[in-house]
Order: structure tokens, then sequence, then C-alpha cells
């Protein structure tokens, strides 16, 4: 009866997806966002050099996305690793994300624009053109990291 009464106060242990889904719900998710941010800018940036790459890297500017893939998987893992990383470097390289992927909509808008037909023949321009919304799902990576930085570390 006394070991009942004991153990009546203490709360619990939680183990697996409960554990991952208790830290989700009470915004304890930094690490993970974080590590997910490193891995989805490696992949978009892997992804984004074969696309140029089929485009010869025509303007200097296609590089850039090419290379902030290395740098948000470097702040991520440093994210995962350093709560103070995830603070600092993290947002920054998450930011440079965002606005390149931003950038890269604008000129993907403008290449289509400058095909014979522009606008007009949008159907057609956006399926043989620059892929108009690929730059928008880079500024998503982008904003995983801005979120990991907001959200509180797990335990």
């Amino acid at each position: 009866m006394a070991a009942a009464s004991a153990t009546a106060g203490v709360a619990p242990v939680v183990h697996g997806i409960d554990r991952m889904v208790r830290n989700i719900e009470t915004g304890r998710f930094e690490r993970s966002l974080s590590a997910l941010t490193a891995v989805g800018a490696l992949v978009a940036a892997a992804e984004i050099f074969f696309e140029h790459d089929s485009a010869s890297f025509g303007n200097k500017l296609m590089w850039l996305p090419v290379a902030m893939g290395p740098v948000g998987a470097v702040a991520g893992v440093a994210g995962f690793c350093s709560h103070r990383m995830a603070k600092t470097a993290l947002p920054i390289a998450s930011a440079a994300i965002c606005v390149n992927g931003l950038q890269g909509f604008y000129l993907h808008a403008r290449g289509i624009s400058q095909k014979p037909g522009g606008w007009r023949n949008a159907r057609y321009n956006m399926e043989m053109g620059p892929p108009l919304l690929a730059p928008l799902l880079v500024s998503l990576v982008g904003g995983m990291g801005l979120l990991a930085a907001i959200l509180r570390r797990e335990k």
C-alpha cells in the first residue's frame, strides 16, 4: 500500500514516438528541425546543381544556391550540436537561403517572361522554361532553419 502511494505522484516514463510527439506539442523541436534543415539543404543543393548544370550555368548567379547548400548543412549540424549555434549561425544561414530562394523565384519568373510568347504563352513556357516554383521550395528549407531557431531545445 505504501509503495503504491509513493509512485502515484511520479510521471510515467515516455519513450520513442510518444517522446517525439510530446516534444513537438510543447515546442521542443530545435535539434530535430536543425538536422532536417541540414539534410534538406544538401538534397536541395544537389538537385539544384544537376538542374543548373543542364542549363550550363548560363548565369553566374546559378552557382549561389549550390554554394548555399553546404552552408545550410553546416549551420544545421552546428545547430543540432550546439544551442548557441542554433540561435546564431543557423538563423543567419537560413535567412540567406530564404532570400536566395526569393531571388531565384524572381529570376525564374523573368526567365519565363523572356521566352518566346512570355507570359501569354505561360503554360508552355512554365513547362519548358525554368521551374517557377522550385526556388520557393529552397526557401522552405531556409524557413525550417528559421523555425528551428525560435523553438525550444529538446531535453
